[in-house]
């Protein structure tokens, strides 16, 4: 990797895809070739590695990268010591964060954390649930699951401490949410001293102002309709504008042109409103970003 490029991390694996996407949306073309870890992007100061969330945040701390998107949830479990850009709430499924929850079968006698005592946890963020039982005062043996980390209890384990979105997971192989760990999202995280860098620093805050964006405007829709001046008042009453909506006179005398961004979930609630109340050449439009 060229040391005059920003290295940016870019995480394999669930996160991939909608990663991938949501610098599409920012304006950034990431082409990943299945047999390379080393994606090009449309950026001539910024090189792209494909690194596992896992350990994003490590490499990121030692420099081998720039800036890169992970977990807060891998950030704290490798105690790493890098500075936080942005706050970049999405995941594999859409928008939203993700939960560390502990389970156990259902049935299994296990309904809280002091339940554990002396029992076998099997989990993937070892550090983050030792600190859970440390702080509950239960003594258990944490393991280091590579994987598949459901199916392990009853037989291979009493519980598990394990990341999800929906649950449907967990259900799936009989195990029920005793307690929440944690709640995690996506954020973009820098090396602190790539961050004293006055040009990355730049670019780093560039992109994240993009992504950030590129976020904001994932559930919501533009909508430009005409209006005569005598329903503009009713017209506005339908609106639930991101602020102001922009109001421009039409060369027409007696009509004004309206633009505005609402979420997306309600326009099909909306648009016969604003029908009926006078509204016209109504069209809504996607957005690819939306910066305040």
């Amino acid at each position: 990797m060229n040391d005059n490029k920003l290295k940016l991390g870019v995480p394999k694996g669930s996160l991939q895809e909608a990663t991938v996407q949501l610098f599409k949306k920012a304006g950034f073309n990431i082409s990943v070739n299945s047999r390379s870890y080393f994606p090009s992007i449309d950026d001539p100061d910024v090189e792209c590695m494909l690194i596992r969330a896992q350990e994003m945040a490590r490499y990121v701390e030692d420099g081998v990268l720039d800036v890169g998107l992970t977990g807060i949830d891998w950030v704290m479990e490798n105690d790493a010591d890098v500075k936080k850009v942005a706050d970049l709430i999405y995941s594999k499924r859409g928008l939203g964060k993700v939960k560390w929850v502990l389970a156990a079968p259902v049935n299994s006698g296990i309904k809280s954390v002091k339940d554990l005592e002396g029992k076998k946890i099997a989990t993937e963020a070892v550090n983050l649930t030792k600190k859970y039982l440390e702080k509950n005062n239960v003594k258990a043996d944490v393991e280091f699951s590579w994987g598949a980390t459901e199916v392990k209890p009853p037989k291979l384990a009493d519980a598990i401490v394990e990341i999800t979105e929906t649950g449907s997971s967990l259900r799936a192989n009989n195990l029920e949410i005793i307690d929440v760990l944690m709640e995690s999202n996506t954020v973009l995280i820098a090396n602190k001293n790539s961050f004293k860098d006055l040009s990355k620093k730049k670019k780093i805050e560039e992109i994240a102002l993009l992504l950030k964006g590129a976020i904001e405007a994932e559930e919501k829709v533009g909508l430009m309709m005409n209006v005569k001046k005598e329903d503009l008042d009713k017209v506005l009453s339908v609106l639930p504008a991101l602020k102001k909506p922009t109001i421009s006179q039409l060369v027409e005398d007696g009509w004004i042109a309206i633009n505005t961004i609402v979420d997306e979930k309600v326009v099909r609630e909306i648009i016969p409103k604003l029908k009926s109340e006078g509204a016209q050449g109504i069209v809504e439009y996607p957005l690819n970003k939306v910066i305040e």
